[in-house]
């Protein structure tokens, strides 16, 4: 069954061993942020310096693998349709909205929607890294090293598709920054399909 996440908001759910969740932008030109906890020691999280390190690049597409600051696979990119996300900027936040966007309402943006989603599995605000920001379109300038952020390049029911390599607490948004999006709020959808039964309930 595929779930989705409202604009501007975010969710929290366990993934087991094998376990592969496939993340869809149902409406094209969406973002969304994901985080990854080791579930047995919460301290153990997703780390982009530790990806970058062993994966010798900084565009992560299907054959890379996404680390943990101790060194450890976590998920593994088996499906991609889009070819285009960022690790490199973090959830955007209250502080974010003030100083990007000091014109627009303050929003608690994904930083704020993932703390109160992980606080059911004892994660606080301190612990939240930078995130895989799944179909962030973030152009690097090979001369002077200046980023971008640009409208995602998706289209409805692009894809990407991660295998858990250990068990993980993920979570997951859909985007409240304005630029990272094109100015427009959109949803998120996900499904988890459990290792060695594809297609079976998620287990929610």
């Amino acid at each position: 069954m595929t779930r989705r996440i409202p604009p501007r908001s975010g969710t929290a759910f366990l993934l087991d061993e094998g376990d592969e969740l496939v993340v869809l932008d149902p409406e094209g030109g969406q973002v969304g942020d994901l985080v990854a906890y080791a579930r047995d020691d919460v301290r153990e999280v997703i780390s982009n310096g530790r990806t970058f390190d062993y994966e010798e690049t900084i565009s992560l597409t299907a054959g890379n693998v996404l680390w943990s600051n101790r060194s450890r696979r976590m998920l593994e990119i088996v499906e991609d349709t889009a070819g285009c996300h960022d690790f490199l900027l973090t959830p955007c936040s209250v502080d974010t909205f003030r100083h990007f966007y000091p014109d627009k309402p303050v929003h608690r943006g994904c930083f704020g929607n993932l703390a109160e989603a992980l606080v059911p599995y004892g994660i606080g605000e301190d612990a939240i890294p930078t995130a895989f920001n799944i179909f962030m379109n973030v152009p690097v300038d090979p001369a002077g090293g200046k980023i971008a952020v640009l409208p995602p390049s998706t289209r409805p029911g692009d894809r990407i598709r991660l295998r858990a390599l250990m068990p993980l607490v993920i979570g997951l948004t859909a985007c409240s920054a304005y630029a990272s999006n094109g100015g427009s709020f959109k949803p998120i959808d996900y499904r988890i399909e459990p290792a060695g039964n594809r297609g079976r309930p998620e287990r929610f």
